[in-house]
């Protein structure tokens, strides 16, 4: 297979036509190697129009929702970045191409070597991959510029909101199938949160999502 082919077409034939464009997005697709965090057994599908199987459950999300995460967030070299669900760790690795540093918190012990593996193979760094429940978040190193949740919630929780510095931004997917909303909200003042919804799409649930809609963001 050319993956290098495969990349492009991936850029040029699904992301670019959805409105992904960012160049600095696109370059950084074309840089971080997608087909380094599949398993083994799914390289072929490394670069298509699905989301890819990873173990316990969860999935690498499709390309195109990566591209608009990453469009939306508009991360900078000085940010720090928290992400909870590391999954194959390659979401973790595009952040940490374009961020200061990135923590990110997966629940399953098996998803955690996985990540961990991977992103050290490819020499990524800046990268700190933790067990844990991330619906609270790390508050020990907050605030943060950018929380991205790689799954989908009923709800944001108030915690990780609290987390964001002023100015920072938090990318979730928010809502119930069939309709979810690709969320992004913004902290202008302490308290303060603006929401914008960038798109609507369905994706697999957090395993440790909240259950309980107390607030409305």
């Amino acid at each position: 297979m050319n993956f290098e082919k495969a990349r492009f077409n991936m850029v040029e034939q699904q992301i670019r036509p959805w409105e992904v464009l960012d160049q600095n997005v696109l370059d950084l697709l074309m840089t971080v190697k997608r087909e380094e965090f599949v398993p083994a057994s799914a390289r072929a599908l490394a670069f298509a129009d699905v989301e890819i199987p990873i173990g316990c459950g969860q999935v690498m999300l499709k390309p195109v929702i990566e591209g608009k995460v990453l469009q939306a967030l508009q991360v900078a070299k000085s940010d720090s970045v928290l992400e909870i669900g590391t999954g194959s760790g390659f979401f973790a690795a595009l952040l940490a191409a374009r961020a200061e540093w990135v923590r990110t918190m997966e629940i399953e012990s098996e998803l955690v070597k996985f990540a961990s593996d991977n992103l050290a193979r490819n020499g990524v760094e800046n990268v700190v991959v933790a067990q844990g429940d991330g619906m609270a978040g790390w508050a020990e190193r907050a605030p943060y510029d950018v929380i991205v949740l790689s799954g989908s919630v009923p709800f944001v929780p108030q915690e990780l909101l609290e987390q964001l510095k002023v100015g920072g931004r938090l990318f979730a997917f928010v809502g119930e199938a069939p309709v979810m909303k690709a969320r992004l909200i913004t902290c202008e003042a302490e308290g303060r949160f603006r929401t914008e919804d960038i798109f609507e799409t369905v994706v697999p649930m957090l395993r440790n999502a909240p259950r309980h809609d107390a607030f409305s963001f």
